[in-house]
């Protein structure tokens, strides 16, 4: 009798360790929705502005060149009471014009920092050194949402000798000021006030979309949440804001077992580089693969005449033809063939990638390959 209870109780610890290992190979695939999907309404915002850095060690523009940069400069020192007498154009090494563009997160508040990126729109050498002067940063309605205003990081580097030679590591036209911009205003946003919530996803896919409204439903109850299209889930929301907060919070937590997307095969003609997706099939193909190089070298030959013979020299031409064939056996592919055996047959065949392209061209020409072959 004991022995009977400890085989069952052995049995049945076999077999919820089976189903512990199950569950966590499916969990292993879930993805939570914070990573599928985001919040429409809830986005970034481009910011740009145009101003001037200065001290810079004689790398500025040229300003014979770049008359908007001594225009500029004239600008600045009226706006601090210095007019330079009419048709004075300096000469500045020092300065340079340059473009800034930064990016205003969502929920940013006034007092706020945010890094800016600062690249010269002149012909200055490098921008190292630099200084920003203040600047405004306009949205695309043209209001002012930030200042910008710092010393650059610039990540290049170069030298140059007296002789002309010069070498260089990285764009020094470019720099980034961390923390360079100082937020004065913060883009309205309907958050606090819609009704309701809607996720769009990164990939959409109508399996994922039916998904993430069964997981939410599951958890807050029946027709909470609603998949409108391939994209969009509608989920309705608490209307206070602290509530909202803490439902989104719940919900982005929620692991969602992501729908497989298309079958595809994506090759990369520049650089050789072919992605297989896991969902790809073949149905029955052969394919042989081969090479058949033919080389064809010209050459002249002179022909002396022999001593006292009255002969005259003879230029005659000599031609060589090579022709070298691969070794490569025809390989054949049943129905139903997975990614793995597609590999497998090509290495064996010893195909390069750009072979493989070819095989997977001809394949798709075929009607073998069942997947999207798409060539960037």
């Amino acid at each position: 009798m004991s022995r009977y209870f400890d085989t069952r109780y052995t049995n049945a610890k076999r077999w919820v360790f089976a189903l512990i290992i199950g569950l966590l190979a499916t969990l292993a695939h879930a993805e939570r929705l914070k990573d599928l999907a985001t919040i429409q309404g809830i986005r970034a915002n481009q910011l740009v502005g145009y101003g001037l850095i200065v001290g810079l060690d004689g790398t500025g523009d040229q300003t014979n060149q770049t008359p908007f940069t001594v225009q500029t400069f004239k600008n600045m020192m009226v706006q601090f009471g210095i007019i330079l007498p009419e048709g004075m154009n300096p000469t500045l090494k020092n300065v340079a014009a340059v473009s800034i563009s930064a990016e205003l997160p969502a929920f940013a508040k006034p007092g706020q920092s945010i890094d800016v990126t600062v690249s010269s729109i002149g012909n200055a050498k490098s921008l190292r050194g630099g200084t920003l002067l203040m600047t405004p940063l306009k949205g695309a309605d043209g209001h002012v949402y930030a200042i910008a205003q710092g010393n650059l990081v610039v990540g290049g580097f170069g030298a140059e000798g007296k002789d002309g030679s010069k070498i260089s590591v990285n764009l020094q036209s470019v720099g980034r000021i961390p923390n360079g911009a100082t937020i004065e205003k913060s883009v309205a946003n309907s958050f606090a006030s819609d009704p309701v919530i809607i996720f769009n996803l990164n990939q959409p896919d109508f399996t994922t979309a039916e998904r993430v409204s069964i997981a939410v439903n599951k958890l807050l109850g029946s027709k909470i949440a609603q998949a409108l299209d391939a994209t969009s889930v509608k989920v309705i929301a608490p209307t206070e804001s602290a509530e909202k907060v803490l439902f989104i919070s719940q919900l982005e937590n929620l692991e969602i077992q992501p729908g497989e997307g298309v079958a595809k095969v994506v090759v990369n003609a520049r650089t050789g580089t072919v992605v297989i997706g896991k969902n790809v099939r073949l149905s029955a193909a052969a394919v042989s693969h081969g090479n058949l190089s033919v080389t064809i070298s010209e050459a002249a030959q002179v022909s002396q005449p022999t001593p006292l013979s009255k002969g005259s020299t003879v230029v005659t031409p000599s031609s060589s033809v090579t022709i070298e064939k691969e070794d490569q056996r025809m390989f054949l592919f049943n129905p139903g063939v997975s990614l793995g055996d597609l590999v497998r047959a090509v290495n064996q065949v010893g195909a390069a990638p750009g072979d493989l392209v070819a095989i997977l061209e001809a394949l798709k020409q075929a009607g073998a390959l069942k997947a999207e072959l798409l060539v960037i």
